[in-house]
């Protein structure tokens, strides 16, 4: 199983990883204390196939994020294969209890908001609103936690698309897609200030952009002064995936240099560390003693981007660190 996705809620560890990288494992998985991976929140949720109903079965998980109430919501891309459609009634978030593997609600995302190329990948929270990246068509999709009507904001922005000029650099080659053509990934990472007044976005490449969230929340902002609206954040490179704390704090993997850095609410940036284990690590969790989690997915290494060799060096990892001390501390 190759993970892509960890986090920490009701005393567990969680994890899961795409359809598409190949690897049969759950799609979300529960890590024991013995060091074994169990199917949450069961078998079923994670046996889909193609043909089987996907409203109630993960298709193709790209994320799992803590809510504010400590409730664990999984992103179901819907989309089973790199770049596919998403198929019909795949494309979904589950809110789950962690403590006890209840799925207490599911999210159904239209056709309309999942459309043919999308490819839902990260959620945060603010108040009863959520947020999301469409890293396939470049859109933010706005979601009334409370009523589940979804809105797409920002389609195809130049906030939200990648940029051709800043490739993704991975043992010192540019990562691609296919034969000659760069890997592009539009908005992708996103975090919300600690005050909720602002949402950070980008795409995957960089770099990334502010706006204010009492104006993503307004059905009745027109989508000309929505982009209007939008402002240069902070010129980030390539990453994995971030984290941000309490105190605004942005935690983020750079692709380039298998490095762990802060951004601090001064936009001065300081790398933690760098270690080759850490290679295309992907979306961190802050835990709730402070440690860092981070899944090292190695995606680049997948044989989609290496005319189907595989490159992946095995065991896959999950470490985490001391955010302070910068050091590496192996996980399960």
């Amino acid at each position: 199983m190759d993970w892509n996705a960890v986090a920490l809620a009701g005393g567990h560890v969680f994890v899961s990883g795409p359809r598409w990288s190949g690897f049969s494992g759950p799609a979300v998985g529960l890590l024991t204390k013995n060091g074994k991976i169990e199917p949450f929140p069961d078998a079923d949720w994670n046996g889909w196939k193609p043909g089987r109903d996907a409203t109630h079965r993960f298709v193709s998980v790209n994320a799992l994020h803590v809510a504010p109430d400590g409730t664990l919501w999984v992103v179901d891309t819907g989309t089973p294969s790199f770049g596919g459609p998403p198929v019909p009634g795949g494309a979904k978030l589950v809110r789950i209890d962690p403590a006890t593997g209840h799925v207490l609600r599911i999210y159904h995302l239209s056709p309309e908001i999942a459309q043919a190329g999308s490819y839902i990948d990260d959620i945060r929270f603010n108040g009863m609103h959520a947020y999301l990246t469409d890293a396939g068509k470049a859109a933010l999709i706005v979601l009334d936690i409370k009523t589940g009507q979804a809105r797409r904001v920002l389609d195809n922005d130049v906030s939200t698309r990648a940029r051709t000029d800043r490739p993704i650099v991975m043992d010192g080659h540019v990562v691609k897609s296919h034969p000659h053509q760069p890997l592009l990934v539009n908005v992708d990472p996103l975090e919300v200030s600690p005050d909720g007044k602002w949402l950070y976005f980008g795409p995957l490449e960089g770099p990334w952009s502010r706006i204010p969230t009492a104006l993503l929340d307004d059905p009745d902002v027109s989508s000309t002064d929505l982009s209007a609206a939008v402002k240069p954040w902070a010129d980030l490179p390539p990453i994995g995936g971030s984290a941000m704390d309490a105190a605004g704090n942005l935690y983020f993997t750079n692709l380039k240099d298998d490095g762990v850095y802060r951004r601090d609410v001064s936009g001065k940036i300081t790398r933690l560390l760098s270690d080759p284990r850490l290679h295309w690590a992907d979306a961190p969790c802050l835990a709730p003693d402070g440690r860092l989690w981070l899944p090292v997915a190695q995606l680049d290494r997948l044989p989609m981007f290496h005319q189907g060799q595989f490159r992946s060096h095995q065991p896959f990892l999950l470490i985490s660190i001391d955010p302070h001390a910068g050091q590496v501390k192996p996980g399960r």
